[in-house]
């Protein structure tokens, strides 16, 4: 069964074949700058699909069964969503590569120490945007790239405790622990 055969608005989305509810195509959220990807509040669920609503935005949609085995089987789905996890990594100051064993590691940039002024700092929204991203990855079939972020957050958490704080630590240790729709 292929599960790219119906439509779905996030699979939709994903493959820029429509917009999401604000009208937004994927390929245009990618280009926006950081003061973009600051302000505006109502893209990320898009980016990063859950099973649960999400509590700022209740009428985007969630993942299903039949939408998660479209991205853990679609090699252009799980492209797609690094894609997406790359154009959040620069805005914190982080990067994606690939060792010559061929594991995902994510570290700080050259960035970092801009970018990481705007985020680490106490109750920041984007920790939030981090957890979800976190939980996305690991939900969708990505779960290397959801550790190699997590061991970089745990770096970062490690430099930066009483700012971050242990709650906040905890749901970022919880999401990588999620491996599926039941969990």
């Amino acid at each position: 069964m292929s599960y790219l055969s119906e439509s779905n608005p996030i699979l939709d989305f994903y493959l820029d074949q429509q917009p999401n509810s604000q009208g937004r195509a994927i390929e245009d959220i990618w280009s926006w700058d950081y003061q973009k990807l600051e302000a505006i509040h109502d893209y990320i669920q898009w980016l990063f699909p859950l099973t649960e609503k999400s509590y700022f935005n209740t009428s985007d949609p969630t993942l299903n069964e039949r939408v998660i085995q479209a991205f853990r089987t679609s090699d252009e789905l799980r492209n797609r969503l690094i894609k997406s996890l790359k154009v959040m990594l620069a805005f914190y100051g982080l990067e994606c590569r690939t060792e010559e064993n061929a594991e995902i590691v994510i570290a700080k940039s050259e960035e970092y120490l801009s970018r990481s002024r705007k985020w680490i700092e106490r109750l920041n929204h984007n920790y939030l945007r981090l957890t979800r991203i976190l939980k996305s990855l690991t939900i969708l079939g990505l779960e290397n790239y959801a550790l190699a972020l997590f061991n970089c957050l745990d770096e970062i958490y490690n430099e930066n405790k009483e700012i971050i704080g242990l709650t906040t630590y905890k749901y970022w240790k919880n999401a990588v622990k999620r491996s599926s729709i039941t969990n």
